[in-house]
């Protein structure tokens, strides 16, 4: 099989279309780019959708964690508490029990036996939790709250730090409430925050290989870029190939995020002369 017909069979392999079976025998390095190259796009999919719902989320729980109100403060609290204070792989199998549990409940009952009202309902609710316990769903919820919690914290740090001079200017114009918060709140607060959340999405992005891990099944049991990497590794007792191509990928999409967080730092500071102008700084993360 030549590399043409290699990508044609397997490039979108991961997604169920193309070939069925894995490649057997001889191991080429165009099935190797091309095998692992298809599952980075559940990676690419769980970073992506993560990352911009778990933002809207951050920015809530950043507000809510600022507030003097102990209703929106406590509940902000603890939940970033929670989800930075355990293991992101605890969490994908904790996760995964709980999702299980909620799917088993309606298989332990018979459907054709008499049922009264609650016992109706309670397997209507159990029935809408079937697609939790599948990767695209379950763990992409579980890598959402995480990374929500990471850059909540991240916002409100950013929150405190911005200028009370920009506070009281906006009050002398009469800005209030949401207005103040859309106009001068807000922008001040990504402009301060954007530097370190550009870390946290390459960390989010480099977090999705954990789904491998976890218990959560693949959808048509097909995998993420680990799966593939670790298939080649185990069949040709050489992790000095896949593996390797595994982390070039994940440079690429690294050098992909920095230069989209570039440009959206660049627009957030273009009002700043260019040596006041905050540039994103990468640190790596050795423990989390």
């Amino acid at each position: 099989m030549s590399c043409v017909e290699t990508i044609q069979a397997y490039a979108f392999r991961s997604l169920g279309f193309g070939e069925r079976l894995l490649p057997k025998g001889e191991y080429t390095l165009c099935e190797h780019f091309t095998l692992i190259g298809s599952g980075m796009i559940w990676n690419v999919y769980f970073g992506i959708v993560a990352l911009l719902t778990g933002f809207f989320l951050a920015v809530a729980l950043a507000v809510g964690k600022s507030s003097p109100n102990p209703m929106w403060r406590k509940p902000a609290e603890w939940f970033i508490f929670i989800f930075r204070g355990s293991p992101l792989f605890i969490q994908f199998f904790f996760a995964y029990a709980c999702f299980l549990s909620l799917k088993s409940v309606s298989k332990g009952i018979d459907p054709s036996a008499p049922l009264t009202p609650g016992e109706a309902m309670l397997v209507q609710i159990s029935s809408f939790f079937d697609p939790f316990t599948s990767a695209w769903l379950g763990a992409l919820i579980v890598l959402f709250c995480n990374t929500a919690a990471y850059s909540g914290e991240i916002f409100y740090g950013a929150l405190l730090s911005i200028p009370k001079g920009d506070i009281e200017a906006a009050d002398a114009y009469g800005m209030t409430g949401w207005t103040r918060f859309r106009r001068i709140t807000f922008p001040t607060m990504m402009r301060l925050a954007w530097p370190a959340y550009t870390n946290e999405a390459i960390f989010l992005f480099h977090a999705t290989t954990l789904v491998f891990f976890s218990g959560f099944p693949a959808w048509r049991q097909k995998g993420d870029a680990l799966y593939y990497a670790s298939y080649f590794a185990d069949k040709t007792f050489n992790p000095f190939v896949p593996y390797p191509i595994l982390a070039f990928y994940f440079i690429l999409l690294t050098l992909v995020i920095i230069s989209i967080f570039g440009f959206v730092n660049r627009r957030l500071n273009k009002h700043l002369p260019q040596e006041r102008r905050s540039k994103p700084k990468l640190k790596l993360n050795l423990i989390r």
